[in-house]
């Protein structure tokens, strides 16, 4: 089975890292100069006193161990799940996918059992299982190319917002304007090929708010540092807007940015330099690109992950 790199820390590293911050913490005690009285006030608040440190120490952690690169590509940003979106279960994920695309399958059972039972975990920055179909091995239904299911996907959503749906790309969905990065076209293959190539893939992903305020291409930069993360692509927001679709029902839910996908824009000389995004304004949901490099208070990257046994 192929697998992709985990850039997991070594133990000898994070051992560096504790000695640095049992040696800041000392210091920083003894140093401060407590009285008696106030060193017994401090023991007695002892778990505030371990939160607060807890607290101080994964905001740096965060901070500090995140690459560089593109860093001012990052904006802040305040917009996140107003419309109440929560992560369904699989099973009621799955049925809706069979009602909106007759003829599809399964996820494998076995898997999906040990994704419930926890023997699987749920990785770090995912907030819940998502059922995505595994469009290659359905062309009778999604089409023989990526560009194909995407439109699939998008008449779909057309259909179930009533037609309270915009596609700012009319004409352009096609192997000549969309494609699939790389780097998340081999995260799908590892996916599928670690469940059994079944109908239905079962993916750890989060819709966005993770990545919130970054351009898309440092969104991408983030998530190749992280090593098991990735980034979905049209296809695969699509479907989670299918089975989530409180997710964007209000102007000041976060948008969409779809950063497992590159988009040709015709008018520019750099080729494949936008990605595509779902946005709400008015009444309806809409379906555009932007450029990878702007950064923007609306949008977040939604990504998935490699699970973890």
């Amino acid at each position: 089975m192929s697998t992709l790199t985990q850039k997991v820390a070594t133990s000898g590293q994070l051992r560096q890292i504790i000695r640095v911050a049992q040696d800041a913490a000392e210091k920083s005690i003894t140093e401060f100069g407590l009285s008696k009285n106030g060193a017994q006030r401090v023991h007695a608040h002892g778990d505030d006193l371990a939160e607060t440190v807890r607290t101080a120490v994964i905001a740096s952690l965060n901070d500090l161990s995140v690459t560089d690169k593109f860093k001012n590509e990052e904006v802040p940003s305040k917009y996140g799940y107003l419309s109440g979106y929560k992560p369904k279960g699989l099973t009621e994920q799955a049925n809706r996918l069979r009602e909106l695309f007759p003829g599809l399958g399964f996820a494998n059972l076995d898997y999906q059992k040990k994704v419930e039972s926890g023997e699987i975990k749920l990785p770090t920055g995912a907030e819940g299982w998502f059922a995505i179909p595994n469009w290659k091995k359905n062309k009778k239904l999604f089409g023989a190319t990526y560009s194909a299911a995407v439109l699939v996907v998008l008449e779909a959503i057309r259909k179930d917002r009533n037609n309270r749906f915009q596609n700012y790309r009319e004409n352009q969905i096609d192997e000549a304007h969309l494609r699939q990065s790389v780097r998340s076209e081999k995260f799908w293959q590892v996916l599928a090929e670690a469940q059994g190539n079944p109908d239905i893939l079962i993916v750890p992903a989060q819709f966005g708010k993770r990545h919130a305020g970054r351009s898309v291409r440092r969104a991408i930069e983030v998530m190749d540092d992280n090593g098991n993360e990735f980034g979905p692509g049209a296809f695969a927001v699509g479907i989670m807007l299918l089975t989530h679709p409180e997710r964007l029902q209000h102007y000041d839910d976060l948008w969409i940015d779809c950063a497992g996908d590159e988009f040709d824009f015709s008018a520019s000389a750099v080729r494949f330099v936008r990605a595509p995004y779902f946005r709400f304004s008015g009444d309806r949901v809409g379906f555009d690109t932007r450029r990878v490099s702007d950064p923007s208070e609306f949008c977040g990257s939604a990504s998935g992950f490699s699970p973890q046994q």
